[in-house]
């Protein structure tokens, strides 16, 4: 099979022919670059409505003098996300093709593109994919029949966000090879640079948020910090931003496999970054070469022939663009029979199975009898178990960022820890806290993580809800409040004790806060986490919800629908 795929989600017109046989990809771009500032879409549109024609006819040209008259066997085309104007130059260009050379047409989204090219080049069998592009980051990974959200950001996408700051600074697009640059000659000049610019780190579950971060670089520059210690500073908070919400991913699902996708991803340091982090899991990591990282139309047609294959192609009528099209609406059918990421290792966590040294996201538990030395491991989880939890260093991280981020999790966790028991939660008794060390020494709570228990769980999420609801009437955030980070007792007990058999733990990335917005935040961590691991998430949701109408404010629950609508994965 050949495909002839066309890209222009919004600056780069693209066209490609795959050969799938040959595995052989021909690519012919035309990048819009404006003389200033970002991406405008009127200028980018007419960009398209030029270029697009060009490109085409040179694969066409090239695809007839070597394979002959009858080439191509289907015509692919970015569907969405992506500028509207631009989009549907790409969408007409692809229907008249497709119909003068009486083929197939594939309407193929964008952001599950980058997934595919990366597992595609790869080898990998079923890895977690970050997407980092412009307008767009975040977490997918393969989960009965879709690419599941696991996190993404909540403002701008990190090109976008980079950007912004380039473009306060004057300098012309795109900005993150530029920053790139002057990062890269800050620290030749510095050595290994100690000083790092306070700037702000947002993680909330597996979602982070960029746009205080972009304000915050706007504000240095403007206070006559050097450009290029803005630079480096800007770099080591983003991409460790974005390193540990993989990190994140990976514990939550259990995959050993992480491929890297979109613009961002030629950086040299968050590759780096991801490398690092990956070799210190045991897991295998893959970005594929540049032309396949930015908005190439090579890997509309590489999906675009797998889902020809599995007779994913549409009628003219039907074949609109879609703006807003995001990857978790795809029905993957071209991977039918796949063996989904996993849901994490919960069975791990279960009494009596051995396993007393466990690694999650962040930290090493070590469980231990009371009066034991660390690592004097007991198999039964009753009143003597104790749980030593150690933060552990991030090589990946700048070493000033790792040691703040272990010292400050820790005291948060202590703290937040205790004061949730005291609003009426179900939550460790902290016995010692070492800060130097970032270690806490915990009461061991429940006998598996609620990951392990999702099926009919439908008590556990009700009970999570409530926990939620009392939390957030105490005035704090869990900031974290995923499936792994409910601890449950006797799963197959009587469900109306529930409540008292759901503890929540891991409070590091918690904080004090009375708003509606920070509260509708963590219910939303908490859904993208079901819905990223279990077979039925909807009666889990439903009752979660339920559970928190029935202890919490329901304007939580309303501002919860325009949080969901805003992340950035369209």
């Amino acid at each position: 099979m050949r495909v002839l795929g066309i890209e222009g989600t919004a600056w780069c017109a693209s066209a490609a022919l795959y050969d799938a046989e040959a595995d052989s990809v021909l690519i012919e771009s035309d990048p819009y670059e404006p003389d200033s500032g970002g991406i405008h879409p009127r200028e980018a549109a007419e960009h398209m409505s030029e270029a697009i024609p060009e490109v085409v006819d040179a694969v066409l040209t090239a695809a007839e003098a070597e394979y002959g008259p009858d080439a191509i066997d289907a015509v692919a085309f970015s569907r969405g996300p992506g500028l509207g104007p631009c989009l549907r130059t790409v969408g007409t260009a692809a229907r008249s093709l497709a119909g003068a050379l009486d083929v197939p047409l594939v309407g193929v989204n964008h952001m599950v593109a980058h997934l595919e090219i990366g597992r595609h080049r790869s080898g990998l069998e079923n890895p977690v994919c970050l997407n980092a592009s412009g307008a767009n980051a975040h977490l997918l990974a393969y989960h009965d029949g879709r690419y599941r959200v696991l996190g993404e950001t909540m403002d701008a996408g990190v090109g976008n966000a980079i950007d912004k700051f380039t473009r306060h600074v004057g300098w012309d697009h795109p900005g993150g090879p530029k920053v790139e640059t002057a990062a890269r000659r800050y620290a030749e000049e510095n050595g290994d640079p100690e000083d790092l610019l306070d700037l702000p780190y947002v993680v909330k579950g597996m979602d982070f948020s960029f746009s205080g971060i972009s304000s915050a670089a706007n504000d240095a520059y403007d206070d006559g910090v050097p450009v290029e210690a803005i630079c480096f500073s800007l770099q080591e908070h983003v991409f460790a931003m974005l390193t540990e919400v993989s990190e994140r991913a990976l514990s939550l699902t259990g995959a050993d496999e992480l491929v890297l996708g979109g613009g961002v991803a030629q950086n040299d340091r968050l590759r780096g970054m991801l490398t690092t982090m990956c070799a210190a899991r045991g897991a295998d990591f893959h970005s594929p070469e540049p032309r396949f990282l930015g908005d190439n139309a090579g890997m509309i047609a590489v999906l675009g022939a797998k889902m020809a294959r599995a007779g994913e192609t549409m009628p003219v009528p039907e074949s609109a663009v879609d703006p807003n099209f995001r990857p978790d609406q795809v029905p993957v059918t071209w991977r039918a029979g796949d063996v989904p990421v996993a849901r994490g290792r919960g069975d791990e966590d279960a009494c009596g199975d051995g396993d007393t040294d466990r690694r999650g996201a962040e930290a090493t538990v070590e469980i231990a009898a009371v009066g034991s030395d660390a690592g004097a491991a007991t198999d039964r989880c009753d009143a003597t178990a104790r749980v030593r939890k150690r933060r552990v260093p991030k090589p990946y991280r700048h070493p000033e960022l790792d040691r703040s981020i272990r010292r400050d999790r820790t005291v948060s966790e202590a703290r937040l820890t205790s004061e949730a028991r005291r609003a009426g939660v179900p939550t460790p008794l902290v016995y010692d806290v070492d800060v130097p060390n970032a270690t806490l020494t915990l009461q061991f709570v429940g006998d598996r993580d609620l990951a392990a228990a999702l099926d009919g769980g439908e008590a556990w999420t009700d009970a999570v809800g409530r926990h939620l609801a009392r939390l957030h009437g105490a005035g704090i955030v869990h900031g974290d409040p995923t499936t792994r980070n409910a601890r449950i007792a006797d799963a197959t007990g009587d469900t109306s004790t529930a409540a008292d058999r759901t503890a929540l733990i891991d409070f590091g990335l918690g904080y004090h806060s009375g708003h509606v917005e920070d509260h509708a935040m963590d219910l939303h961590v908490f859904e993208g986490s079901v819905r990223a691991t279990a077979t039925d998430p909807d009666p889990l949701i439903e009752s979660f919800e339920t559970g928190y109408a029935a202890v919490g404010d329901t304007a939580v629950l309303d501002r919860l629908r325009d949080v969901a609508a805003r992340g950035r994965y369209r």
